[in-house]
């Protein structure tokens, strides 16, 4: 029956594989912005400490961390699209099961396998859509994938505002299991990559594509890669898994910070489109070195910002610059290696990045249980982004409308 399937899958037009990959995208965003929501949430309900929020943040990083190798290696060998959808079903289940759960032990095992499955699904979809699409557009169409990121933040800061408070934690963890009946869907309906199906990466071994991804053809791109995924994963979980918990410890209220929240994620939306029109035009570096700096002179204002205003205004352009700059990574990163290996080395940069958002959560957690201000903290993750953007500027090169390689060029 597999076969019969995968000859049917006939190919798919540009906008139609967008619109597939990029609902699966928003479900993603969906349960890691209602885990920030919920964080404040179970913070009340269970009477948790800053350093337990903290590891709920981090063993979502550490799942991730271990999709995005396993999944990524995996995807060099059977596909992108079977991945695809395993990682999809596997997030979706274990997300609507630990809405069931009624211990923080359980909660943190079930949060371990979302991450997993988000954490393959994520540089899986940028590396089957970045392989589908012609170059002179690749960059733009990644980034607007990534921009349906923002959409499911959006749903998931709606969700949150209007579910946690009437209806508590529970029912908003229960909605993010639908992407599971979407993922039934996606089986049907989604070719492979046409670069996977000319079949480059098949026969070799998972040891062989880790080792090339060092090779020194790729090791200099490899070793940018892997600074600026820990960087900014780094930076984003810890400032944006954090972001309601910090608006209650400035002194508002839970329903007054999903409230202001809410406001902040609406900048993400323009925030992509800017980068997905900049990034053919301007190109991938100057798009991440410029967000990036955005990002930490924001970060840097936010954590000093007294006022609503200036927290709006600083939260607002944190998550432009902030998720445009992600974006642009999508775009950039599976754009360093050949076919053959590209599932390995884009996995193996997420799963680097993974590690940072671990230690994310956890500083800001241990930092804030020993009294350090959210201006100190904050100043942390400005200095994490800047040496993300100097690692760029410095290692990195052009691939601005360049074709896309599909066999490795030495070992």
């Amino acid at each position: 029956m597999e076969s019969v399937m995968e000859k049917k899958a006939a190919p798919i037009s540009r906008n139609k594989l967008l619109g597939i990959a990029g609902v699966a995208w928003m479900f993603d965003a969906m349960d890691v912005g209602i885990l920030s929501f919920i964080m404040a949430a179970l913070a009340s309900d269970w009477n948790l400490t800053s350093q337990q929020l903290g590891w709920i943040g981090s063993i979502n990083s550490i799942g991730m961390a271990v999709g995005a190798l396993v999944f990524g290696i995996y995807a060099d060998r059977v596909g992108r699209k079977k991945v695809f959808i395993l990682t999809l079903l596997l997030f979706s289940a274990a997300s609507g099961l630990s809405a069931l759960t009624a211990s923080f032990a359980a909660f943190i095992v079930l949060r371990f396998f979302v991450g997993m499955g988000l954490g393959g699904e994520l540089p899986v979809a940028s590396t089957l859509v970045s392989e589908s699409v012609a170059a002179h557009e690749r960059g733009r169409v990644v980034v607007l994938l990534e921009s349906f990121w923002a959409a499911g933040w959006l749903m998931a800061a709606v969700i949150s505002y209007f579910i946690i408070p009437s209806y508590g934690w529970r029912i908003a963890l229960l909605l993010t299991a639908l992407p599971a009946l979407y993922a039934l869907y996606l089986r049907l309906r989604l070719p492979d990559s046409p670069q996977f199906r000319a079949g480059t990466g098949a026969e070799r071994s998972v040891a062989g594509n880790m080792r090339a991804v060092w090779a020194k053809a790729y090791a200099r791109p490899t070793l940018m890669l892997w600074i600026i995924w820990f960087m900014i994963v780094f930076s984003y979980y810890g400032m944006f898994l954090w972001l309601p918990s910090v608006m209650v410890l400035k002194g508002y209220t839970l329903i007054k910070s999903f409230q202001y929240v809410l406001l902040m994620t609406l900048a993400q939306l323009p925030g992509y489109f800017t980068a997905a029109w900049l990034i053919e035009r301007a190109g991938r570096k100057f798009v991440l070195v410029a967000y990036l700096a955005g990002t930490a002179a924001s970060a840097y204002v936010f954590g000093e910002a007294e006022t609503v205003t200036l927290l709006l205004v600083s939260g607002a352009f944190l998550s432009f610059f902030n998720l445009g700059a992600w974006g642009a990574l999508y775009a950039y990163t599976p754009e360093q290696y050949p076919a053959a290996i590209r599932g390995t080395g884009v996995g193996m940069a997420a799963a680097v990045g993974r590690v940072g958002g671990i230690f994310g959560p956890l500083l800001v957690g241990s930092l804030l249980a020993a009294e350090f201000g959210i201006g100190f903290i904050f100043s942390i993750f400005c200095a994490a982004v800047m040496i993300a953007a100097a690692a760029v500027l410095i290692l990195g090169t052009e691939t601005k409308q360049t074709e896309l390689e599909l066999d490795v060029k030495d070992e």
